[in-house]
């Protein structure tokens, strides 16, 4: 446990100090009969959202989550877009189909109005193309040097026939529907202030993957929701982050083998040149599934028909007394290597 007597930016980084601080300032201190309504999901899963039980035997999926990425405009999309597609995905993520949304922004004094009325409308332009309401929010102003430019904050509801709960299952195979990384590389070059010596960046050959999952989740969780024992967007802390929260709380080893895991040349020659394992690069239009190993092929055929053509088997769940709650890669010369779990600032502010 981290003894940190303040708070630093790895505390809002998705790894292990930020999970070191919500179990020291929050979970500690709710009672157990707190951490869910009405017998549902809640801060017990500590999932991507919670769900709330209905009479008639569905649930109410609800996710919160604020939005600070720096820079607030990037190749690919803008917060606006980020916090649309962010909580939307969430709520896909726990098997619901999302039906409304509140949001709160919070500007901060002499940001440009023609900047934020763009924000807004690819905020907004996203909602209508997914049918989700805008039902609420929240708008307020801070001085200036109080806040840095923007901050957004959602809420998303859906609803779920059946919740995704994460329990990956020994077997399982993971599976994830395209190449990883390509946000976070974005937002680090950028935040580094290269983006005019990367040709990439500058003709849209690299940009943000960020995108609404709904045409993938709702065919996927129809046909197959019965078979996805867990379902997660890999965002702050990356593909890495999400393996290692499957592996520590079930207890199995997971093994992924590296040259399965789609990543585009150009993310990984960068990632190189930054000295960062991609595999810590958030993504967010991307979906990382824990699947019944009897049909993972078929799955894997059936989300290529819905146009992610990199989908693939990366690796799978298995049950490991020595190696028990950790993530291992098959390198491309035979061996093994640990992937631990995100620790410090890799990328501060990216979602």
């Amino acid at each position: 446990m981290s003894r940190a007597t303040r708070i630093t930016l790895a505390h809002g980084s998705g790894g292990v100090e930020m999970h070191e601080i919500i179990e020291k300032l929050i979970l500690s201190k709710v009672p157990g009969n707190l951490k869910k309504a009405l017998n549902g999901i809640g801060l017990d899963a500590l999932d991507d959202g919670a769900a709330i039980p209905l009479p008639n035997g569905k649930h109410i999926v609800v996710s919160i989550d604020a939005y600070t990425v720096n820079p607030p405009f990037f190749p690919g999309g803008n917060i606006g877009v980020l916090a649309a597609c962010g909580s939307i995905n969430d709520v896909l993520m726990m098997g619901g189909k999302p039906i409304a949304m509140l949001d709160s922004i919070v500007v901060e004094e002499g940001f440009p109005v023609e900047e934020l009325d763009i924000i807004v409308n690819s905020f907004i332009e996203i909602l209508k193309s997914e049918r989700v309401a805008l039902i609420g929010g929240d708008f307020k102003v801070m001085p200036k040097g109080h806040i840095d430019k923007i901050v957004i904050t959602t809420v998303a509801i859906g609803i779920a026939d059946k919740v995704i709960v994460d329990n990956p299952q020994q077997g399982d195979k993971i599976i994830v529907s395209d190449y990883v990384g390509d946000h976070g590389a974005v937002i680090m070059l950028l935040q580094m202030g290269l983006e005019e010596k990367i040709e990439e960046l500058s003709k849209g050959l690299l940009k943000s993957d960020v995108k609404t999952l709904t045409k993938l989740m709702i065919p996927l969780i129809e046909k197959y929701g019965d078979y996805i024992h867990a379902s997660r967007d890999p965002t702050r802390g990356g593909l890495a982050g999400v393996l290692n929260e499957w592996a520590s709380r079930t207890g199995t080893v997971i093994i992924v083998n590296e040259n399965s895991i789609p990543i585009r040349s150009s993310v990984k020659r960068y990632s190189e040149m930054l000295g960062i394992d991609p595999l810590y690069f958030a993504s967010e239009g991307v979906a990382v599934l824990s699947v019944d190993s009897s049909v993972a092929e078929e799955v894997v055929e059936f989300i290529k028909s819905l146009g992610f053509e990199n989908a693939r088997i990366i690796g799978e769940v298995k049950q490991s007394e020595k190696y028990r709650g950790i993530v291992l890669a098959k390198t491309g010369v035979g061996g093994y290597r640990i992937i631990d779990p995100p620790r410090g600032e890799l990328v501060p502010r990216i979602c």
